[in-house]
């Protein structure tokens, strides 16, 4: 049938329904020629929009008629989730996911499940524009809509992004400027372990320019690192450097305080037990051992268990000034200097290590 067509030009102008159904029903794609298949790819885009839209469309008639039969408008959200999630088999953040969108479209942004509807959108299109004006009022976000509808059928979800960021900052500067001081002011950076024994180091609400300024920077380090022999990616070294500059130099025990609970065993190279290191979690056994290898000139706490039992037979803290504690046990043991021949009251005189700290001397009472 598509060989009786005048061109393929004729799926390319023909709306989604009933009528392209049909045609690409009796397509075989495989028979047709190369350029043409994208003609095909197209149409069967478009009636995947379609079916999408009604969809959607669907699911918000399932929350209209349950809000027509129940007062609490809460309750009745819950339930168009549950017969959704029942319906489609889905779980529950996805039923409750869907359903949102669902509204969004048919409620908040009608224009947009339009173009859904008439195939001009795909549903990843549709996504971009909801998520991106979710944060305007009803009024604002459709203003937004009407900036960017004729571009949107051509843009690639990051170019609508960032065109739909572009026009929420022209419309409302004012607006615009609150939102970015509000947001601002919940700025905070996190770490997640993963599965894999890696950790995941994540900003939120970053004043942009500043990170904008800390990439450049991280490439342009990582590119003077890319000399002969080098076998790391750029992604590689960007996160090396990044650790690099984060981290800082360890001298003297000014880097910070290394709190890790590690077995014996596991420190001799004897077995390969987990580590805990402390405000992280669980660590495998050579990230434990680099921790007290790399860290040597650091401040450092640490906890010695038993192999076989758990038990704890040790804890201390490298550090180069004694505790108020040992500081006391000192004097308690020695009332007065201990060089022959002086009565100095020890509560007047200097603690100080047998063997110099600079030269691995621990801090401990003995």
């Amino acid at each position: 049938m598509f060989e009786e067509m005048e061109s393929p030009g004729l799926l390319d102008s023909l709306e989604p329904g009933p009528v392209l159904a049909g045609l690409l029903r009796a397509i075989d794609v495989g028979q047709v020629a190369g350029h043409d298949r994208i003609a095909v790819l197209r149409a069967h885009q478009r009636m995947a929009s379609y079916y999408q839209a009604q969809v959607y469309e669907d699911m918000a008639a399932v929350s209209d008629a349950l809000h027509e039969v129940d007062d609490d408008p809460v309750l009745a959200d819950e339930s168009a989730a549950a017969e959704i999630r029942a319906a489609l088999r889905l779980t529950r953040r996805a039923a409750d996911t869907e359903l949102s969108f669902a509204l969004d479209l048919r409620q908040r942004l009608p224009r947009v499940w339009k173009l859904l509807a008439a195939g001009d959108i795909d549903v990843r299109r549709a996504r971009t524009i909801t998520h991106g004006t979710s944060h305007l009022s009803v009024a604002r976000a459709r203003e937004v809509v009407d900036e960017i509808v004729e571009h949107a059928p051509r843009l690639t979800t990051g170019e609508l992004a960032a065109r739909i960021r572009r026009v929420c900052l022209e419309i409302d500067p004012d607006e615009a400027a609150d939102r970015y001081q509000k947001s601002r002011s919940f700025r905070r950076v996190t770490s997640e372990p993963t599965p894999a024994g890696t950790s995941h180091l994540m900003g939120f609400d970053l004043p942009p320019h500043r990170v904008a300024a800390i990439m450049r920077r991280l490439n342009r380090i990582a590119k003077s690192l890319r000399v002969s022999g080098e076998k790391r990616t750029m992604d590689q070294l960007r996160a090396d450097v990044l650790l690099d500059l984060l981290q800082g130099p360890n001298e003297n025990g000014k880097g910070g305080v290394v709190d890790i609970h590690v077995d014996l065993d596991t420190l001799a190279r004897l077995a390969d037990h987990p580590g805990e290191l402390a405000g992280y979690g669980p660590v495998i056994a050579d990230i434990a051992r680099q921790v007290t290898e790399h860290q040597a000139r650091a401040q450092w706490r640490f906890t010695t268990t038993d192999p076989d039992t758990g038990r704890v037979i040790h804890i201390g803290i490298t550090r180069r000034r004694p505790t108020a504690d040992q500081q006391r046990a000192v004097e308690a043991q020695h009332p007065t200097c201990i060089f022959p021949g002086c009565r100095m009251p020890a509560t007047d005189c200097d603690l100080d290590h047998r063997i110099p700290y600079g030269e691995g001397g621990a801090t401990t009472t003995s």
